[in-house]
């Protein structure tokens, strides 16, 4: 791709973010959002591999849908009410139509089924971007409208979505589809506690962004798309691939690492809010994560399994690894002593 149309996509990407995460009214944040769904179309299809093309049809598809239903709840709340403030957002009506449009832009269950496809037929540099970047303006609405939720409807929600996120990612063998189903499950867990600590809500999307960026920028270096090509690059970059089983496990929520962080505070919260047995599901649900975690764990190290693949081993290779990579790994993995903070910042 020419890089000045590639610095421009990226540029609108950053406009669209802003505009949606610091507008006041809901004509601002649904432009934003439009913005966005144009900017990453390009990057998603720049192979021009029928996959890819495939991929940026049902994203667009998906989104301009999503778009026309945050506009819909926006316009029917503006009729009832009279307010164009994303704050003021009053209708029952349309507090159901927002959260079924929001759901279907972030990837939520029932609303699922666009994320893996779209995810599969990407780069994995645009993957990141899909998984982080472009999640950030729908939660941010999901933060500003917290108050209007039904509480009852976003648990099931995310019960379904960590459910459904770790039992579909149990048989996958396409690394990019598993990072799909991990994001849903996440999603989940963002989604239970939106209605009643909504700044938790944050610090879990910040974390999971910090992890995922460092799992994708490490599968970026060693280019591994599948579980039979990660299983052989041990050989290429052993402190690398041992760091990214320390980031794995982290994803996966593990102590002492820094993913265990929400997860712990959410479940805090969630039985301090008297819902102790969503804590329990969720908590027990979520170990359907950790398998398919655990088995990206034990393909990245040497732990080779006795029938082993008839790739070729990538041998050491000069090339130095990216500062970035390093850094981001490293807090991806231990952070989770700065957890007593926490309580007295929020």
């Amino acid at each position: 791709m020419n890089p000045q149309a590639k610095l421009m996509f990226i540029t609108s990407l950053a406009l669209g973010t802003t505009i949606t995460i610091s507008s006041n009214h809901w004509i601002t944040a649904w432009a934003g959002l439009e913005i966005n769904t144009l900017a990453i179309l390009p990057l998603i299809s720049k192979s021009h591999h029928p996959r890819a093309i495939e991929a940026a049809t049902k994203y667009f598809l998906v989104q301009a849908t999503a778009s026309t239903l945050l506009l819909f709840s926006s316009m029917t709340n503006a009729w009832h009410t009279g307010q164009w403030d994303i704050t003021q957002l009053t209708n029952p009506t349309s507090c159901l139509i927002l959260t079924s449009a929001i759901a279907m832009k972030l990837g939520l269950v029932p609303f699922h089924f666009w994320f893996p496809e779209v995810l599969q037929g990407s780069p994995l540099t645009t993957g990141l971007l899909l998984s982080t970047l472009m999640k950030f303006p729908p939660i941010t609405l999901l933060f500003m409208t917290a108050h209007s939720l039904n509480p009852t409807l976003m648990a099931l929600m995310a019960l379904l979505s960590t459910a459904l996120g770790g039992w579909m990612g149990l048989n996958q063998t396409q690394i990019r589809k598993v990072l799909a189903f991990s994001s849903i499950s996440h999603l989940g867990w963002m989604a239970i506690i939106i209605s009643y600590a909504p700044k938790l809500t944050l610090l879990n999307f910040y974390l999971y962004a910090l992890m995922t960026t460092a799992v994708f920028l490490t599968l970026n270096s060693i280019k591994a798309t599948k579980l039979s090509t990660l299983m052989t690059s041990w050989t290429k970059t052993p402190a690398l691939n041992a760091m990214l089983m320390l980031t794995l496990l982290s994803l996966a929520g593990l102590p002492p690492l820094t993913g265990f962080l929400p997860k712990w505070l959410i479940m805090q919260e969630l039985t301090k809010q008297s819902m102790a047995p969503a804590a329990a599901t969720i908590s027990i649900l979520s170990l359907l994560s950790l398998f398919f975690y655990l088995r990206l764990a034990y393909c990245t190290t040497i732990t080779l399994p006795p029938h082993s693949t008839n790739h070729m081993k990538q041998w050491h290779t000069h090339k130095p690894t990216n500062t970035s990579i390093a850094i981001l790994t490293v807090v991806s993995t231990l952070l989770l002593p700065i957890s007593p903070m926490i309580p007295t910042m929020m």
